[in-house]
Order: C-alpha cells, then structure tokens, then sequence
C-alpha cells in the first residue's frame, strides 16, 4: 500500500476545480472580446460609416490566419510538442496583442477616409487586430481543452468541459448586453470604448493564465514517482499522426457537425441584436438583452447537460436533440409573421438549450475517438474546420442582407441606418441545422460500429 500514499494533485477535487476557474477565467475575457462589436453594427454604420458589407467582412476576419495560414493546425503541433504552459502564455499575449491592434484601429483618426487593397484601411486593420486576436483565443481554446483532460480525465470530464463553456458564455452575456451601455458611458457614443474594456480584461486574464502555470507545475510535481522512467517513441506526437486523425471517420463526423452548429450560432448572435431591432422592434439600448438570455441559459444548462453525460452516457444522442431544437428555433425565426418580442425570447432560450445540449457531449466525445497524444492536434484540426464557418458564414450573411433584405432606412440616435428583412438569413442557418442533424445520426451509427463509447458514461469507477 505505499505506493498508493502519494497522491496526484488531481485527486483533490479543490485542486482541480481551482484549476479549471483559472483557465476559464481567461477564456470569459476571450470570448468577451470575441461577441464585443456584435451589438455594435448600427452604431458602426451611424458613427464610422461601416456598411453591413464591411461588418460582415469584419466578422469573418476571424478565421483569415486561423484558416488561410493554418495558424491553429500548428497551435494544436506546438501543444503536443511543448505542453500547455509554455502554448497557453503564448496564446494569452497574442490575444492581447491583437486587441490593442483592434483597439487602435477603432479608435483612431489617423484612417479616415484611406483605403488599403480595395477595403477601407480602419475596416482592415480592425480586421486585421480581430485576426490576430483569433489566433490566440482559439490556440487557447484547444489548450484549455486539453488542460481539462489532463485533470479530469477518468473524473468528471464532460462536467468540467460545461463549466468551461458557462464561464465563456458569460463573456459572451457580457459583450452582448453591456456592449452599448459602455459606448453610451459617457453621453457620447464611442464605439471603440467596449473593446478597451475587453482589452484590460484581457490582461488581467493573462495574468490568470501565469498563475495557472504554478499550479501545473506542482501537478507535475505530484505525479513524479522519484523513479527513473525512460519515454517510450511510440507515446511521442509525430506529424504522421495527422494522417491518422484524418483517416479516423468518427473524428470527420464530429469535426463536421462542430463546423455546422456552430456556423448555425455563432454568427447567429453577430446579428442577432440587429435582427431584435429590425424584426421584433426593440430599441437598439435593450435588443442585446434578449441574446444575452442565449449565454446565461449555458451557465446553467451545460454543466448540467456534462453531468448527464458523465454519469449516464447518451453523448451520440444528446448532439441529435440539440440539432432538432436547432432547426426548429431558426425555421421559426425565420417566419415573418411572428414578430413579437416574447416571441423571439421563448426561441433564444430554446437555441440555448440547443447550445448547451450539443457542445456539452461533443468536446467531451474526442478523447474517446483519439489517443491524448494527438488530442490538441485533434482539437486543433477540429477548430480549424470550424473556423472555415465562423469566417465564411459571418461574410455570407452581411452579404445577403446587403444585396437581397434592404427595405428602406430610418433614424436612430440622430444617424440614418439601412433596415433589413432576416426572413433569408434564418433560412441559411435553418439548413446548417439540418446538415447537423444529418452528422449527428452518422456519428451515431459509426460509434455504434467502433464501440468508442459515446454513449457510455465518461467517470470511471474504481
């Protein structure tokens, strides 16, 4: 029995979950900045002179380096090669980084009226800002993925992945409710004042991340057994492994319906206090609270959901209940006759039992379907595939409502602004629902051919 006397510092349960609110902690204030310049597109119109168009292309310079320079591909290499410390500083400064340029870029005059490769220069280099930030939240949102197997791997896994997700989802409450409130401070609107909050926030969340390091380290201290152990190649990452990744259909189904759902949510929210306004006739003041409604309900719901999870299994199930809720709730958005304001409430909490339902089962699903030492490249090759969404659809939306749904202006605190019919919009996220649907049912089938366990729960009892 003496080799039982010392312990992991993974079993004491207020390590772990100390760990895991540290980590998360940083990530609220990246998912803070992400959702920050949502509520903000008419305000962006009326006082920069951003069209939809330009918003859009904004939007989606969220994935330009992630995607087209393959960015979190070698994030996810560099985390398998060099461990979570050393990948999450890094990706903590870069997010920094890319806020300040953002920041500058919003609140600058030095712009005006320039032009850089067809775009208008503040457009491009708020875009550019937002591209590098991307970088770094997404290589830290596999790093924090893998952060979370490494201390609750055998415990409470898909819990501890909801609680994460809650903590981010606060973030996101936060951009969208407060967002307009901080431009509006001062009696005089400023849009680039949110993102200096998001900024400091960041900051302080790098800090967050140092003290996580400590923490790592003694976990790494506690698992050393004082003997001489000699690493085994074969438990090393080698760059053959992607090739094994990709040859792994279950890990193709998950990564495709990550893209799907979250193309359906996401950019969904990047116009959703514009749709309130246009659609439902909130005042622009009080349209980001009915969003805002999406993010809390995944406080509550996505650590609830992980808990089924990990104690009675149904992960392949719970991701088709989501994607049903997820076509119901857009088709009826999507309907131009229902537009009250409760209306579209009821529909907000809906889509957010949709998004705690499905993310609350599928991260949890991809340590079952590929070995720890390929999981952040797993992960990362995961965010990659979703990031050609979180790019493409954004775009193709500011394009549609631009070229098809103008149906005259009005005035809005003194500033003269399209108005927009989202009928067209919905339907596009309507069928990313139903392509999700589609994935969920195969990766249903093939769990049930390669006995991964999706439907197993996820604590191991001793």
């Amino acid at each position: 029995m003496v080799d039982r006397i010392r312990k992991s510092l993974r079993d004491s349960a207020a390590a772990r979950w100390s760990a895991l609110f540290i980590v998360s902690f940083t990530m609220l204030f990246g998912y803070f900045l992400t959702d920050i310049m949502a509520p903000l597109a008419g305000l962006l119109e009326g006082q920069l002179g951003w069209s939809r168009a330009d918003y859009g292309t904004f939007t989606s310079s969220y994935g330009w380096f992630n995607v087209f320079l393959l960015m979190l591909i070698f994030g996810g290499i560099i985390l398998d090669k060099l461990g979570v410390r050393m990948t999450g500083m890094g990706a903590a400064a870069v997010m920094v980084i890319g806020t300040a340029i953002k920041y500058w870029a919003v609140s600058t005059d030095t712009l005006e009226g320039q032009a850089l490769f067809g775009l208008d220069a503040q457009v491009l280099w708020a875009s550019i800002g937002f591209a590098v930030f991307a970088i770094g939240v997404e290589v830290a949102g596999i790093t924090v993925s893998k952060i979370i197997v490494k201390w609750f791997k055998g415990k409470e896994l898909a819990t501890a992945m909801g609680m994460q997700m809650a903590m981010a989802r606060i973030g996101t409450a936060m951009a969208l409710g407060f967002s307009i409130p901080i431009a509006k401070a001062t009696g005089v609107i400023d849009v680039s004042r949110p993102i200096l909050v998001a900024l400091i926030g960041l900051c302080i969340g790098l800090i967050a991340f140092i003290v996580y390091v400590m923490m790592d380290k003694k976990l790494d201290a506690s698992e050393e057994t004082g003997e001489i152990t000699v690493k085994n190649p074969e438990d090393e990452f080698k760059l053959s492994d992607i090739g094994k990744i990709l040859n792994n259909k279950g890990w193709w189904y998950i990564a495709i319906l990550c893209v799907l759902f979250y193309s359906a949510v996401f950019p969904f929210l990047k116009y959703a206090t514009d749709l309130m306004v246009n659609k439902f006739g909130v005042k622009e003041d009080l349209a980001g609270l009915i969003p805002m409604l999406l993010p809390f309900g995944n406080i509550l719901l996505t650590p609830l959901f992980g808990g089924i999870y990990d104690k009675k299994g149904k992960g392949a199930t719970i991701m088709i209940i989501g994607a049903v809720l997820l076509i119901i709730v857009h088709a009826l958005f999507a309907i131009p006759g229902f537009n009250s304001w409760i209306f579209a409430m009821v529909l907000v909490v809906l889509l957010g039992i949709a998004f705690s339902l499905v993310p609350s089962a599928m991260w949890p699903s991809v340590p079952k379907i590929v070995p720890e030492k390929r999981l952040g490249t797993a992960y990362s090759l995961i965010f990659w595939v979703q990031n050609w969404g979180l790019m493409g659809v954004p775009l193709l939306i500011g394009w549609v409502l631009e070229k098809y749904c103008v149906t005259g202006q009005t005035v809005r605190d003194g500033l003269t602004v399209n108005t927009y019919d989202y009928t067209l919009p919905m339907l596009i996220f309507t069928s990313f629902g139903v392509l999700a649907l589609l994935f969920a049912f195969l990766l249903k089938a093939e769990d049930k051919k390669k006995g991964y366990g999706l439907e197993s729960p996820n604590i191991v009892k001793n």
